[in-house]
């Protein structure tokens, strides 16, 4: 009797990894305000990771000073005007809505803001502040990697003339940027020209333009792609 032996071939399936999920918060003053995500900045974060994959919030007030975020805030001295954080709420209101039942492998923030500061001489503590801004949105949302993106104030008023910390919010802005390896800045010096009248040249204006917004949700969004994919 021949004993017939058969050997079944086993298949391994290796299933493909599953696509890492990413948010973005944008928030700020007035020219994150005039920042419209859906013209340059998701379609591009989009096709870096895939529509299914991005979850983009926006939430922006124009004219306002950083300490209706950062729920901390101190002048430099004396008593000062209190910080409400009520911005901060307002923004985290959204991104708890947005989010709700969803996990992502990075959060990633987006920040436009520091007019106002400037205006009212608290440059002083800009840096401070932005860290601690950091810090509480990280402790909210349990997270200790999140990464962050400052749009650098323009070159509107270098020699501090009406705005008389414009240029030490500015240098804040990059200091809190490079000291992290999960931040980084971008330069909005180009995107404020506006023109005056046919054929009398341009004006370098508080806000940008609407090229300038364009290429600003472009720079933010490379900005965080960049840092998303960098190696650890």
């Amino acid at each position: 009797m021949r004993i017939l032996h058969f050997i079944l071939p086993f298949a391994f399936f290796v299933l493909p990894a599953a696509a890492e999920r990413h948010l973005f918060i944008l928030s700020g003053q007035s020219n994150m305000a005039g920042l419209k995500p859906e013209i340059s900045f998701t379609p591009t974060v989009e096709e870096a990771f895939g529509k299914e994959n991005v979850v983009v919030i926006k939430d922006a007030q124009g004219g306002q000073p950083i300490r209706r975020w950062f729920k901390a805030w101190k002048p430099a001295e004396g008593e000062g005007p209190e910080a409400t954080g009520d911005l901060y709420d307002r923004m985290m209101t959204k991104v708890t809505a947005a989010t709700k039942d969803q996990k992502f492998d990075t959060v990633t923030f987006v920040w436009m803001q520091g007019e106002r500061d400037a205006k009212e001489s608290h440059g002083s503590v800009y840096s401070a502040s932005m860290r601690g801004l950091i810090d509480q949105l990280g402790k909210d949302l349990k997270r200790d990697d999140i990464h962050f993106v400052i749009g650098r104030l323009s070159d509107f008023d270098m020699d501090n003339k009406r705005y008389p910390h414009w240029t030490m919010v500015r240098d804040a802005q990059v200091a809190v940027a490079e000291a992290d390896p999960k931040g980084a800045w971008v330069d909005t010096d180009d995107l404020n020209d506006k023109p005056v009248k046919e054929g009398e040249g341009t004006r370098d204006d508080l806000h940008y333009s609407g090229e300038g917004y364009k290429t600003l949700g472009k720079r933010f969004a490379d900005s965080a792609i960049g840092l998303i994919r960098k190696p650890e």
